[in-house]
């Protein structure tokens, strides 16, 4: 019976809405769609709100209608009616996601709690929303005392490592409840991990962090699929770094209030050195925006593609000065649908992370363009996160950028993400809440479209429940009252305590009026195949849509060359002395660049150096790994082989690329967390780690090289040490650390 009454109230105000529709402005349009008060529009397909908690849309006859009672949790109302429905939509959805333990599931079809997931969903907007949920989940995510590393390429940790992000959802879980064993707690797990990350996966010559970028966790959709998991391990990626950044500047605070001088200066300046590395090795000064990664092999060059997650956290971290801040706001592509996770696209690759729409990346980029006051941006950042969320009437996990559909590769409804994304409209944008040591700064930026006053009432900080009123638009806030006392600043204290009003003011003007456009999705040229032609000569297969080529060596160009040769695409290489490294990378008429092609190796006078692992330590028994180019392969492990002395005669002194022939069966190059690692020791010093990432499961006979470490070495005799240490504990709770060692070579670099 009565959901026969909802049923029947339904009907009725799909009726109404039909009629009252035609009369509302719209809050945005462009010719994909367009977003009013009480309905969004797309073609034929349109999605209407009924009521605040229900809604239809045509596309597949979907519909929601609210289930949970969500009384506890912030509320929000305003008079576009949109607003309030897909706030109260993320609720109830995030409801669904309650584990037993009270922890946060990442989605309806994934029952698992994932770090990435549940650190930028708290820091974005489920501290303020749901600590206590956000608390349980956050210590899910740990294991023996450290911060456990979501599944990954090659194994996870220490190819993947944006674990960080869990540094910025605990912090916030503190600001919002002032719960000092919490931080307590939280400091011992943020500092052993942030100091074994330090130890395996910092660069000390650029300042910066090494692994995989954190918005995506397969190889193939951000990177060239010439890269291996272990070149991945290399690559220093923006919205990796900027996570560590600003983890490393918590870690500094946390260890300062328990009293840990020594600990908080180091943090400290460790966050500077990050920071100091982001500006001087990611910044492209001609495109004004932070490159995506760097990658390569010896010489690492920077993708000229943008990062947007990255970006945004530029800004709202203060990485970015102000003038780049603003460039940054004007420079990142917006498509007709909401903004890709980097641009350009690559083409020839399905969508997920690539050609694709993650809420939860437009969430933040439309945080950061309010924090950089483009009233514009922020309009379309709402309505692209509204849209996909009313037409298919639940927060979906991500969409195809090129045709809005959710037919990516993988997706789920009830996404934690994608609800995180909803849920901080009305708190990051609306009421433009910032978290400080101090208590809660209000800085806002409202469209003119939700001019009339706005409400969000029942949110618990600290001892405090705060009932928030914005009324106007604006990129300032003019008044602020307190229980209708004018105040100074738009601030209230950590101090406070009881239940208390704020009414912000806003100014009704904006300062600037950004120049904003959507653009049609881009896609790059193909990853050049090249390959050497002879001992003197690379050549290389033309590129669909490419003018030119540009000639790497060493990372540098050397050359540029047209398309139009017509006795075929290829680059003469002078005898040279020394090791050298030759690269290609196609140009389009627009001027978008594809990745480079896999780095060939062109040696002068002295070769590299090779020396079996046999003869420093026994073989292993293990059949799989014997007659594949190795006189019997060296096991590695946690509990084998934890320290080989490896005697060498020198032949010349110099700087050396040191790594190892590996087999690592444990799991599949694209998931698990049995990457194994070691530390190399030369002269008595640590010299740098080396991971052997997974490349296959249980396939013990496919070989490739590790990561490599750079070492200077005298002429004559002289021993390294691989050693594995405490630091080389990986995520797997079975302690797999598992590779077998065919031979360790040595390349001259001068």
């Amino acid at each position: 019976m009565r959901m026969l009454r909802k049923l029947s109230i339904l009907l009725l105000f799909i009726v109404l809405s039909h009629v009252a529709v035609a009369q509302d402005a719209p809050l945005y349009s462009s010719e994909t769609f367009s977003l009013y008060p009480r309905q969004i529009v797309e073609g034929k397909n349109h999605a209407d709100i009924v009521a605040d908690n229900a809604l239809t849309s045509t596309l597949d006859h979907r519909k929601w209608i609210q289930q949970a009672s969500t009384g506890r949790f912030p509320r929000f109302a305003c008079d576009m009616t949109v607003s309030n429905t897909l706030y109260n939509l993320s609720l109830d959805e995030l409801t669904t996601l309650w584990g037993k333990d009270g922890s946060l599931h990442a989605s309806k079809l994934r029952d698992e709690v994932w770090t990435r997931d549940l650190g930028y969903g708290t820091f974005l907007s489920l501290a303020l929303i749901d600590p206590t949920a956000a608390q349980a989940s956050l210590m899910a995510r740990v294991w023996q005392g450290k911060i456990l590393q979501d599944d990954g390429t090659g194994g996870a940790w220490p190819v993947s490592t944006d674990r960080a992000v869990w540094v910025l959802g605990a912090w916030e879980v503190y600001l919002v409840t002032g719960d000092r064993q919490w931080l307590k707690q939280c400091y011992e797990i943020v500092r052993h991990s942030l100091m074994q990350d330090e130890n395996m996966i910092y660069d000390s010559q650029t300042g910066l962090v090494r692994g995989e970028m954190s918005v995506a966790g397969i190889r193939k959709e951000v990177y060239p699929l010439w890269m291996q998991p272990a070149d991945i391990a290399q690559s220093e990626c923006l919205s990796t770094n900027a996570l560590f950044f600003r983890a490393n500047e918590i870690a500094s605070k946390m260890a300062r209030m328990s009293g840990d001088n020594t600990s908080s200066q180091h943090f400290m300046q460790t966050a500077q050195r990050i920071k100091e590395g982001i500006n001087n090795h990611l910044w492209i000064e001609s495109r004004g925006y932070y490159n995506q990664y760097r990658y390569g092999r010896v010489n690492q060059i920077v993708s000229q593609r943008s990062e947007t997650l990255g970006e945004a956290l530029c800004i709202l971290f203060g990485i970015a000065d102000p003038q780049r801040a603003q460039r940054l706001s004007q420079s990142v592509e917006s498509t007709p649908y909401g903004v890709t996770c980097f641009a350009p696209q690559i083409p020839d690759v399905y969508a997920y992370h690539n050609n694709a729409l993650w809420p939860y990346v437009q969430a933040y980029w439309l945080w950061a363009v309010a924090q950089a006051k483009c009233p514009q941006a922020v309009t379309y950042g709402i309505a692209s996160i509204y849209r996909t969320a009313a037409l298919m009437a639940t927060n979906m996990e991500n969409a195809v950028a090129t045709t809005g559909t959710t037919a990516t590769a993988s997706n789920s409804a009830n996404s934690l993400l994608s609800i995180a994304a909803n849920l901080s409209i009305p708190l990051r944008v609306f009421a433009g809440i910032e978290m400080t040591d101090e208590g809660m700064t209000f800085r806002p930026l409202v469209p003119k479209g939700w001019a009339n006053n706005k409400q969000l009432n029942n949110l618990k900080y600290r001892k405090a429940i705060l009932d928030i009123s914005v009324q106007g638009y604006g990129d300032r806030v003019r008044a602020c009252y307190v229980d209708g006392k004018k105040q100074k600043d738009a601030f209230v204290p950590s101090s406070l305590t009881g239940k208390h009003s704020v009414r912000l003011v806003m100014n009704n003007e904006f300062g600037r009026y950004d120049m904003f456009a959507t653009q049609e999705v881009t896609f790059s040229p193909s990853t050049p195949n090249a390959w050497m032609d002879g001992a003197t000569r690379m050549s290389w297969q033309q590129v669909a849509g490419a003018k030119e080529y540009k000639i790497l060596r060493n990372g540098s160009v050397i050359a540029l060359q047209p398309e139009s040769r017509i006795e075929g695409n290829y680059f003469d290489i002078q005898d040279e002395e020394g090791y050298a490294e030759y690269q290609v990378v196609a140009v389009d008429s627009n001027g978008l660049e594809s990745f480079a092609s896999e780095p060939l190796i062109h040696f002068g006078v002295g070769n590299e150096l090779q020396y079996d692992m046999s003869a420093f330590a026994a073989p292993s028994t293990f059949e799989q790994c014997r007659g594949y180019g190795c006189s019997g392969a060296v096991e590695i492990s946690s509990t084998q082989n934890t320290r080989i002395e490896i005697p060498l005669d020198v032949p010349a002194e110099g700087d050396y690329l040191v790594d190892f022939r590996y087999a690592n069966g444990s799991g599949s190059p694209l998931s698990g967390n049995s990457c194994a690692s070691r530390m190399l020791w030369s002269n008595g010093k640590r010299v740098g780690s080396i991971v052997f990432p997974q490349r296959g499961k249980d396939i013990w006979n496919n070989w490739g090289y590790s990561t490599s470490v750079r070492v200077h070495l005298n002429q004559g005799p002289q021993t390294l040490l691989l050693i594995y240490e405490m630091d080389n504990q990986n995520m797997s709770p079975m302690d797999v650390n598992r590779a077998m060692l065919d031979h360790i070579r040595l390349i001259p670099l001068q």
